[in-house]
């Protein structure tokens, strides 16, 4: 079996007065991330180490800010529509790895959450999905609480005939 590795990176800056989503789920606090979409910097993530796997350009590219039909789209709309590219390829998901940085709010509790959201859409079992919360121990632009960073590590490989 061919396996490929993409790596993929979101940061989004918090603001006042907007909603937080992450991993599709919608987390009450004061602050959301600012973006073109809903800001969801984990499914950005993935969707970026998912493109990265096909040999595609990244999210920014493929679905850019200048597009009208983005604007406020909710990332696990945009999560589906990658996805089904892979499915076309005849690809499947065989890890994500990820991890959210902030410092508040923190996450731990919403993770069996953004489980139950995103293993769907990727068609995976959760034991196929890890999500680690952490926080940058007050330091920088994270640990201020001015923004949030995901990253996600994801291997595929090719569906063999039987699957």
């Amino acid at each position: 079996m061919k396996v490929k590795a993409g790596l993929g990176y979101d940061i989004h800056r918090l603001e006042e007065g907007q909603k937080l989503f992450l991993g599709g789920v919608k987390i009450n606090f004061p602050k959301g991330l600012r973006g073109h979409s809903d800001g969801d910097c984990l499914i950005h993530a993935i969707i970026d180490a998912l493109l990265g796997t096909l040999g595609e350009k990244d999210i920014g590219q493929v679905f850019p800010d200048t597009d009208p039909n983005y604007t406020d789209i909710r990332s696990t709309e945009l999560l589906k529509e990658v996805v089904g590219r892979i499915k076309e390829k005849n690809i499947k998901i065989l890890s994500i790895d990820s991890i959210i940085i902030a410092e508040e709010p923190k996450l731990a509790q919403y993770i069996p959450q953004m489980k139950e959201i995103l293993c769907p859409i990727l068609e995976i079992g959760s034991d196929i999905l890890g999500i680690k919360a952490k926080t940058n121990e007050g330091l920088g632009i994270i640990g201020r609480g001015e923004a949030i960073v995901s990253w996600a590590q994801v291997l595929t490989g090719e569906k063999s005939p039987e699957t």
